[in-house]
């Protein structure tokens, strides 16, 4: 599958896209590197983002999951960048509970453009199954403007 990693302010990405869609964003430097239209498409608005300058990704996504996980997958992309839901609030949507959609962000593959970050617990953050944990998280959510 072709990768293709960068720098950000929350560590080294590497994104990784297969028939026309990406597929995942994990930490970490990837040891062959590709470039193409969608992986540079995607690497530009990454740090378009980053500088504070996008607040929402144009991009065809594939993630795999589960049919529950594609639908928190769906509902965290409409929560508008700088803004938070709760994982109860989502499980109330879904028809389901709290915890379901908890593990459904701890799966997702492609954090930040699909923003597993952007969801809180109850009382306090949560979890973040990035890189740095639950610091990324408040890190990412900073840089959104919905921690300050």
């Amino acid at each position: 599958m072709p990768q293709q990693s960068m720098h950000s302010p929350i560590g080294d990405l590497t994104i990784t896209c297969e028939d026309g869609a990406l597929v995942a964003l994990d930490w970490g430097w990837a040891r062959d590197q590709s470039s193409g239209d969608l992986l540079d498409q995607a690497k530009a608005q990454l740090e378009a983002y980053f500088e504070g300058q996008r607040q929402t990704f144009d991009l065809p996504l594939a993630p795999a999951g589960t049919a529950f996980q594609c639908r928190v997958w769906q509902l965290m992309q409409a929560i508008p960048c700088g803004e938070t839901r709760s994982y109860g609030a989502m499980a109330k949507d879904l028809n389901s509970a709290a915890r379901a959609v908890g593990m459904a962000c701890g799966a997702n593959p492609i954090p930040v453009i699909i923003p597993c970050h952007r969801v809180l617990a109850a009382k306090g953050m949560g979890g973040y199954s990035g890189d740095g944990g639950v610091e990324t998280k408040v890190a990412l959510l900073r840089l959104e403007g919905a921690l300050l």
